[in-house]
């Protein structure tokens, strides 16, 4: 009698093929769900801070964000795409899927590295450009205008170190034409914008008196804000990272079993 080799089985032990497709029909649900919470964390940083993105001279942070949508979005389609390997046993789809996970893999290890890289450097780009921001575009740019508007009103703050520097702004310089302008010493122009306002109120930036207004600067207030959105925005891609190399292996593993019973399948 010859002997024969023996035959892998689909049911075989702890690597089997069956107990493999067992393990990743888990692993998709926990991808979907992972998928679906980084798209959800992406949207509302820019839903929540598309004012602010306005103020920062470069798109860093906004790129965080784009990209971590991206990359959900991709995890939801491979999601989707690992459950039709897994339903048909296909290997083509097996290997488009481990690479895809390896995109997924990069965008949001480089989303990670990108936003612990920036978040060092947020508050000195604040620095050398918010206060410019204030004095060069309020009145002048709408968004921008708009965006320092809702700043003030959030983080309770007036100016960009401080209330007195709306003083030197080109909206302040506006304002001191027209009182120059104006004939009527019964009409006060504001100092500060209405926003400013500790009871806001129509015109109530009129006061020299700073009782009614915020003392502090916004600056500090915004960095402390990004730095924490950047950091939960860097823990979120190299956290979902971990995900994605967990699939790789058992998406490898997959293929290399499917082509192994195929390959029995042939020989018989």
């Amino acid at each position: 009698m010859g002997y024969k080799s023996a035959e892998p089985r689909k049911d075989a032990g702890c690597c089997s093929l069956n107990f493999l497709k067992y393990v990743l029909h888990i692993y998709n649900i926990v991808f979907f769900i992972s998928g679906a919470a980084v798209i959800g964390v992406g949207a509302w940083t820019v839903a929540c801070h598309h004012n602010y993105i306005e103020l920062l001279s470069t798109s860093t942070y906004a790129l965080a964000a784009y990209v971590l949508i991206v990359a959900g979005i991709l995890a939801v389609i491979a999601s989707l795409l690992l459950l039709a390997a897994l339903l048909n046993e296909n290997r083509c789809l097996i290997l488009s899927l481990t690479f895809l996970l390896l995109l997924i893999f990069l965008l949001e290890a480089m989303v990670g590295m990108l936003c612990y890289i920036y978040e060092e450097q947020v508050e000195s780009e604040l620095s050398l450009n918010l206060n410019n921001t204030f004095v060069q575009n309020y009145g002048v740019d709408d968004s921008k205008t708009q965006a320092i508007d809702a700043m003030q009103r959030e983080y309770k703050c007036c100016g960009a170190i401080r209330f007195e520097d709306w003083e030197y702004s080109m909206w302040h310089k506006q304002i001191r034409l027209q009182e120059e302008v104006n004939e009527d010493p019964s009409i006060i122009f504001n100092k500060v914008p209405d926003s400013c306002c500790i009871s806001e109120s129509l015109s109530c930036g009129k006061s020299s008196h700073p009782s009614n207004i915020y003392g502090s600067g916004c600056l500090y207030r915004l960095a402390k804000e990004l730095k924490a959105q950047l950091i939960i925005l860097g823990a979120v891609g190299l956290g979902i990272c971990l995900v994605q190399v967990f699939g790789m292996i058992f998406s490898c593993c997959l293929y290399i079993k499917l082509r192994e019973y195929k390959y029995s399948e042939d020989v018989r």
